[in-house]
């Protein structure tokens, strides 16, 4: 039998040759200076750009990059094609091609006022390519707000545990950004104090569970926890909208509104007072999960002090074929597993986090190399933890989706960690947890980058806020407007289709959407890094981050064409797949987004590639410097 530590022993080889080496490359490539006045520091306003110090830059970047996705991926992945061909997209894809989309995103961004990458390459290709990308990464926003909220909810139900240990959390981040930030407390006896009350919140959350409704069917929820509907009497919950709906009941649709509701909240707040030290505090949690559970590995291999032998499950394929297992469907390893592991190896979603609130906090242009391509790395390893659990775990049914997949990250994390000497009892829901951590942070860092994305396609000067309820009597297009772009009142633009999605029952569709999207995104990324090497200066070379550009551009239109054309004209309309006007309903959607999706993305890069050969032909004038915004 294979032992799991090879699975680590390649990871582990290929970041730390990519991390040494590559990343020092692209550093002095893009000539970072750590004297460069960074935009935190010259726009700082104490609301969104604010100069932070670089562990509490990383925790906060790693922790809004490092979602759900990493987790779901790799464990779908390898259950459908085998773990050789997951571990190879993570272990090589992650340093060529994600680390350096993180980097070249911060970099740009740090060199265009902190500005979104819409903004950067509105710069070179006009106001059109501008609004393009930007409605794109708008439109997957709130994909993201739909997709993490509803794995919030299922890891709530899974773990009732869980919902206190993050009510504490959320808490003690509220508290800790007064202390920091407004008493100047001292950082490292305040990090020492606040961090071991977080990890009290997980004891408590173990001692004290709670549900917001009784389980239903066969599932349980552990002794002693405290269902709030049984005690305010509001019945089983099947009034509650979706409650029914695949992938659903009602503890998690009614938990689905009020993830939102937080994550509207928490972005409509100063980034000191939630987002910086929750993120901060959480990055412990996340960082004992993945290096605990890297160790752990390592350990219980070489003692054998695990539980269980650390070894991959009969269950798990090396390779299962190019058109993976029986039962999960035809799905072509080429393109649909390089869409299925996003965020582990590449994710657009990121590129909006390090341009969006990361480029607004950097200290010094020289934390990029870290923040940016090493925050990226970590990201890499909590997919490498996750392929891990499953490895572990095992997985029976690789077409059960995110309700198999999700229980297995947290049970195979708590065999895993037996291996330190915690019982399965308290390593399992510690897992969950670390989940939950990365998926919080990850919904409201995504609905405050919503807002930026909208601040800018409406017009909303640098440095300057709106509320959402100026100009509401001056016309119906100025209070649309203010609505669209306000601290307050944006959210619920991108709360409100988020919701009907997810109420909705359709999983797949919002993963498949989900991942095509990011993934495209990430394209349009690269795309946007390429194009403003190519107007900075004639000698920088476009290898870097063309290649990894055409390679997702290429991945991704096949993937949703694969979604558009087959999966739902041919086999739910054609073949009649699709029972009843709302699945007909839906099938028609996924369709008509995903050639939309294809339709932007290859439009974005025919204007692109124009202005590069435009830039690299000497027919447009002199290049444009980096700093010429």
């Amino acid at each position: 039998m294979t032992s799991v530590i090879w699975i680590t022993v390649a990871v582990l080889s290929t970041f730390t040759i990519g991390y040494m080496g590559y990343s020092r490359y692209l550093s002095q490539f893009v000539e970072l200076d750590a004297e460069t006045e960074t935009p935190a520091h010259k726009y700082e306003d104490g609301q969104e750009y604010v100069p932070s110090k670089k562990p509490v830059l990383l925790g906060h970047h790693f922790s809004s990059i490092a979602g759900g996705a990493p987790i779901v991926g790799p464990i779908t992945a390898g259950a459908v094609w085998g773990w050789v061909p997951a571990l190879l997209w993570i272990a090589v894809g992650n340093p060529l091609m994600g680390s350096v989309h993180d980097f070249v995103a911060l970099s740009s961004s740090l060199r265009h006022e902190g500005k979104s990458i819409g903004y950067i390459i509105g710069q070179y290709v006009g106001e059109r390519g501008k609004d393009m990308l930007l409605w794109f990464a708008f439109l997957t926003i709130i994909l993201v707000v739909a997709v993490f909220a509803l794995v919030v909810a299922i890891v709530f139900d899974a773990f009732p545990q869980v919902t206190t240990a993050s009510s504490v959390y959320i808490a003690l981040a509220l508290v800790f950004g007064v202390y920091l930030y407004q008493l100047n407390g001292p950082f490292i006896p305040g990090t020492v104090l606040f961090v071991a009350a977080v990890f009290g919140g997980v004891w408590l959350g173990i001692e004290f569970p709670f549900a917001l409704f009784p389980a239903v069917g066969d599932a349980s929820y552990p002794a002693g926890t405290l269902v709030l509907a049984d005690a305010f009497g509001l019945g089983s919950g099947q009034w509650i909208p979706g409650s029914s709906a695949v992938a659903m009941n009602p503890n998690r649709a009614a938990w689905v509104p009020i993830i939102m509701l937080y994550a509207g909240i928490a972005s409509a707040l100063p980034v000191w007072t939630l987002l910086q030290p929750r993120d901060y505090l959480s990055s412990f949690l996340l960082y004992t999960g993945v290096g605990g559970a890297l160790l752990a590995i390592i350990v219980g291999t070489v003692f054998g002090t695990s539980a269980e032998p650390l070894v991959i499950a009969d269950s798990m394929g090396a390779f299962n074929g190019f058109w993976g297992v029986e039962g999960a469907g035809l799905a072509p390893l080429f393109p649909l597993l390089f869409i299925t592991i996003a965020c582990g190896t590449i994710s657009g979603f990121h590129s909006l986090v390090s341009s969006g609130t990361t480029a607004k906090q950097l200290d010094k242009e020289t934390d990029a190399r870290l923040i940016g391509y090493g925050g990226m790395l970590g990201e890499g390893l909590l997919a490498s933890v996750a392929l891990s659990t499953l490895a572990v775990a095992g997985f029976a049914d690789p077409a059960g989706g995110i309700g198999a997949a999700l229980p297995n990250f947290a049970t195979g994390g708590g065999i895993i960690l037996t291996s330190l000497g915690l019982p399965q009892s308290f390593g399992a829901p510690f897992m969950a947890l670390v989940l939950v951590s990365f998926l919080l942070t990850s919904t409201d860092t995504a609905v405050r980058l919503g807002r930026y994305m909208m601040e800018e396609i409406v017009g909303v000067p640098t440095g300057d806020t709106a509320s959402g309820f100026e100009n509401l009597s001056n016309g119906p297009r100025a209070a649309l407007a203010s609505l669209a772009r306000g601290r307050y009142t944006n959210p619920l633009v991108q709360a409100i289709p988020a919701y009907l999605m997810v109420i909705s029952g359709e999983w797949l569709t919002l993963w498949a959407l989900f991942g095509g999207a990011n993934q495209l995104l990430a394209a349009l990324a690269l795309l946007t890094a390429t194009v403003w090497l190519a107007n900075w200066d004639d000698s920088k070379q476009l290898v870097s981050t063309g290649v990894p550009m055409a390679i997702m551009t290429t991945i991704t239109v096949l993937g949703l064409s694969w979604l558009a054309f087959y999966s739902n004209l041919y086999q739910n309309l054609i073949q009649g797949g699709a029972e009843g006007f709302s699945s007909i309903a839906s099938a028609v959607v996924q369709m008509v987004l995903a050639l939309v999706l294809i339709y932007l993305a290859l439009s974005l890069v025919r204007i692109g590639y124009k202005n590069i050969q435009s830039a690299r032909g000497g027919t447009s004038g002199a290049a444009v410097e980096p700093s010429d915004d």
